[in-house]
């Protein structure tokens, strides 16, 4: 196989949710009356950000074959926390956001050390952990309010150059700084190993404890990433379940979309970026043509269907799997 034939085949899926969501969003663009405008990129990006941060973050633990049910419960923490420490002056601001993505990551690496060294199953793990969570965010938010740092809120929400979305170079830094790194990384090529078949990874000496750990500390941190953008669009915290809950399926949803396999070894954070914005988008275009929100299930139903279906045609159709790394 040619290396352009290669490189398509290895990217279909992003390549196809980039292409879902470009004739959607020009779907919606063409008929919404006011055009793209700042405006609405500014309000768009901000709703599609923070499901986009939550499924980069369901990403990582999918690579190594896992699921993380717990993203969804770390996105509200964070909020919640957020909501209480990111005040004051901008320096205390930028210091409880700190505080903020540590405690996320901190519970990432609690989930991936249960499921290491406890040798527990990830669907289970998270499930519990997620509980527990959920509780710490009730706890320090027992009623939806609090704050936030105006002055960092406004610049992180508002746009740059008065055109762009800041709200977008917020995604495209974190991109940058985690995914690329972690992606040409010893450890973040161990986890497409430990996904494609694990004992096979360990019998070949690849770190495979460290890796599960790296990928869920590291939903953990991009989880948190999201909850703050949560805090900065509402300007409060809420302890949410359903919100919770909404995202961790969403998450998972847009997994699927952006092309990565649930069975580990296969796929792109950028796809699943891509996926977030799909899911996003189907809102939009139920707003444009006047129709019921409550028909977004079936439309995102419809839509995670049609990406199941392709993936798995794609490997139905190939009599050997090695053929998909030749």
């Amino acid at each position: 196989m040619s290396d352009w034939r290669y490189r398509i085949s290895h990217n279909a899926g992003v390549l196809a949710a980039i292409g879902l969501f470009l004739l959607m969003f020009a779907t919606y663009i063409g008929n919404y009356s006011s055009g793209l405008t700042p405006a609405v990129a500014t309000t768009a990006a901000n709703k599609a950000v923070l499901l986009a941060l939550v499924a980069m973050a369901q990403t990582l633990p999918v690579l190594t074959r896992g699921l993380d049910l717990s993203v969804g419960m770390i996105f509200v923490l964070a909020n919640c926390i957020a909501s209480a420490i990111v005040v004051g002056t901008v320096g205390e601001g930028l210091l409880g956001m700190v505080a903020v993505l540590a405690v996320g990551a901190l519970a990432g690496f609690v989930n991936g050390a249960i499921v290491v060294w406890g040798r527990l199953q990830p669907i289970i793990t998270t499930l519990a952990t997620g509980a527990v969570y959920y509780g710490i965010a009730l706890f320090i938010r027992p009623d939806p309010g609090g704050d936030v740092q105006s002055d960092i809120a406004d610049f992180l929400t508002g746009q740059l150059f008065d055109t762009i979305p800041a709200a977008l170079a917020v995604l495209l830094a974190v991109v940058l700084v985690v995914w690329v790194p972690y992606r040409r990384s010893v450890l973040g090529r161990a986890a497409y190993a430990v996904g494609s078949n694990e004992q096979a990874a360990y019998m070949s000496g690849v770190p495979v404890e460290r890796a599960k750990l790296l990928a869920y500390t590291l939903a953990g941190l991009l989880a948190a990433v999201g909850g703050l953008m949560l805090t900065f669009n509402t300007y409060s915290g809420e302890a949410s379940a359903p919100i919770a809950g909404t995202y961790t399926l969403n998450s998972i949803a847009a997994v699927v979309i952006g092309g990565t396999s649930l069975f580990g070894g296969w796929g792109s954070a950028i796809g699943s970026l891509f996926g977030a914005f799909v899911l996003r988008t189907i809102e939009d275009l139920l707003f444009v043509f006047d129709l019921p929100p409550l028909w977004q299930p079936l439309f995102q139903g419809v839509v995670l269907l049609i990406a199941v279906s392709l993936g798995a045609l794609r490997i139905l159709r190939i009599r050997n799997r090695l053929e998909l790394f030749t």
